[in-house]
């Protein structure tokens, strides 16, 4: 069994260094792997960044990542990468890495993602040069997340990224604002690239649970939405390349790693 911890939109300023470390060192066997799933900072701003660089410092588990919106408003996305990596997170973005569970394999690709929305109401690359441009880099960015997940050598695979992949877990927002908090592609690389699992934030009102066409689990952590400073999902390892199913069944509640007691 894998414990996978998973939150995202924590957005820590300057002034938040101590609140994100306690949950941080609470996954001591209680979970196998952390993965943020963007917006860490509040602005984008490197000074932001060294404070959730040192919060996860030291973790007892590996840290994943992949940024967000915030974290590139700044155009400082490339230093505050930087800065994570120093602290010994591993930050995606179309790529993947393998984390090594009990003599199982768990696989994580990611990627920030981005908007476009979902089929029936998606934008198209068709028209504006500005219009073309946006659909496509959703669809490129789609792409990378595909082709990073079938590469990974591994028994599960996990999709994270920043923007939602379904329109299920945005139940709560404005239907009005669908179109830029994420993208159908997203759903189709998860489904091509056989995940088991796939996570996202940036829907601060929507639903916490849903799943892709091909019936791969979607998980909004964003933490607004779970409510709780982290959440906890298992899933059962399976053979090579092949999609696993979750443990934890659909209408069970996500795990309050803030507990005082072992999940």
């Amino acid at each position: 069994m894998m414990r996978i911890a998973a939150v995202g939109d924590i957005h820590l300023g300057t002034d938040s260094g101590g609140t994100f470390a306690p949950v941080v060192r609470g996954l001591a066997g209680r979970a196998d792997v952390l993965l943020l799933a963007g917006d860490l900072t509040q602005h984008g701003l490197p000074a932001e960044a060294e404070v959730v660089a040192a919060e996860v410092a030291g973790a007892p588990v590996p840290v994943i990542a992949v940024l967000g919106n915030h974290d590139y408003h700044s155009n400082a996305e490339r230093e505050i990468t930087a800065i994570l990596v120093a602290a010994g997170v591993t930050v995606l973005e179309g790529t993947g890495t393998v984390v090594d569970i009990d003599g199982a394999r768990l696989g994580i690709a990611g990627v920030k993602g981005f908007g476009g929305g979902f089929a029936g109401a998606s934008g198209t690359d068709f028209g504006e040069p500005l219009m073309k441009a946006f659909v496509r880099h959703t669809k490129e960015v789609a792409t990378r997340l595909r082709y990073a997940l079938a590469a990974l050598d591994c028994d599960t695979r996990v999709a994270l990224t920043h923007y939602a992949p379904i329109p299920d877990t945005l139940i709560g927002e404005r239907a009005e604002i669908y179109p830029f908090l994420g993208s159908y592609h997203l759903a189709e690389a998860v489904d091509a690239g056989g995940a088991a699992l796939a996570l996202h934030g940036h829907a601060h009102a929507g639903s916490e649970r849903g799943s892709t066409a091909g019936g791969v689990p979607v998980r909004n952590v964003a933490r607004p939405v779970i409510g709780k400073p982290c959440a906890l999902y298992a899933v059962d390892s399976g053979a090579a390349g092949e999609r696993t199913r979750m443990a934890t069944p659909s209408s069970a509640p996500s795990v309050d790693l803030a507990a005082p007691t072992a999940p």
